[in-house]
């Protein structure tokens, strides 16, 4: 979350120009293909047309919810951070800019109840927003199931309803609750339930566990710059010593900011592995980089580490919409897709749009 200030997501999407999102040009035979392949063609990126992307990682927080969360003093309208100010003309001015066709909303602020009643209460809301907003824009919206695991049998019922009446093509869960993260056994009940679905796992950082939410772990340092990213690579790295994709093979987990530090450690965890407990073996480690789908967004760092680590395959388009601002978003985290001459324009497309509708097979009825 690259921001600091409010203004920002507002202020930079009336100054950004220019949008970035491409058209294929129409060539045929062998030549074209081979030309595809080569690699980079300018503004040629791999787009099948204006507005074709998907974004995986788009943060939302129903204006419906704001408004119930302050009656039940849950938040103070005033003092909500920047990226918890969600409103949609500025979503769908910024998507059409970027040339995104869906977007998939992953609920926020879903960690304050007090209660199972309120938890229940307060989803049914988000639930609502999340359901209206799919039917007014029809194709431009998906949507992730949020869970709430303080509260386990409210979160059974919200997968229930999210993906039995709403049609999720996910479900979002933080990195770690109270310091335990995704992987420990605490977790088996929930993630039972989705393997049970063959469902995508859609995890995201926070503060690290042990200080105030929100302030700087190292003054003059926001979280968002470092923490996040170990954050993302802890709870990476304990799936894999737990091994809990082998318990639960018809899971998919998808880890933003392109894995955190997971790719630029993974030599280091074959190297260090026998160290952990149960040991960590070099097979194990180079299996479950290759199970992991990675998240574009935050924005991504030089590509080659990440393709060499998991394949251009497991790589999907994610905006961190609108914790990053729009001038982010066409500055860096698009560019450093459509400019990176790791990429051929096929791998483009499939990191765009086709991975997506791989994983989310869902998506494609958007």
């Amino acid at each position: 979350m690259p921001e600091s200030t409010e203004a920002m997501s507002r202020r930079s999407l009336l100054i950004t120009g220019g949008a970035v999102a491409t058209t294929v040009a129409a060539t045929g035979g062998a030549s074209a293909l081979a030309r595809e392949e080569a690699g980079p063609q300018s503004s040629q990126g791999g787009d099948d047309g204006g507005r074709s992307r998907i974004d995986v990682h788009h943060h939302f927080t129903a204006p419906a919810w704001v408004d119930w969360a302050e009656r039940e003093g849950l938040v103070r309208r005033q003092e909500l951070p920047w990226w918890a100010r969600w409103d949609l003309d500025s979503t769908l001015a910024l998507m059409n800019r970027v040339g995104i066709a869906t977007a998939v909303l992953n609920p926020t602020m879903q960690d304050r109840y007090r209660s199972a009643a309120q938890a229940r209460e307060g989803l049914t809301v988000v639930f609502e927003a999340m359901a209206d907003l799919v039917a007014a824009h029809p194709g431009r919206f998906a949507i992730l199931a949020p869970a709430v695991l303080d509260h386990p049998d409210v979160t059974t019922w919200a997968l229930q309803h999210a993906f039995d009446e709403l049609g999720a093509v996910g479900v979002s869960v933080k990195a770690n609750y109270n310091g335990i993260y995704l992987g420990d056994p605490s977790y088996d009940r929930f993630l039972a339930e989705l393997d049970e679905r063959s469902a995508v796992l859609v995890t995201h950082p926070l503060d690290l566990p042990g200080g105030p939410p929100g302030v700087p772990t190292v003054p003059g340092i926001p979280n968002f710059m470092c923490d996040f990213l170990l954050d993302s690579t802890r709870a990476a790295v304990n799936l894999i010593r737990t091994r809990t994709l082998d318990r639960y093979p018809h899971l998919s987990v998808v880890l933003p900011h392109a894995g955190g530090f997971l790719p630029q450690i993974a030599t280091r965890m074959k190297a260090f592995g026998s160290f952990c407990t149960p040991p960590l073996d070099a097979a194990r480690v180079q299996d479950y980089l290759h199970r992991f789908y990675y998240d574009t967004a935050g924005p991504l760092a030089p590509s080659g580490t990440l393709v060499a680590t998991a394949g251009a395959d497991r790589i999907l388009f994610g905006t961190d919409w609108p914790a990053a601002s729009a001038d982010i978003i066409t500055g860096f985290t698009v560019p450093a897709v459509e400019t990176d001459p790791v990429f051929t324009n096929r791998q483009r497309r499939g990191i765009y749009r086709d991975n997506a509708l791989r994983l989310m097979p869902t998506l494609k009825r958007a």
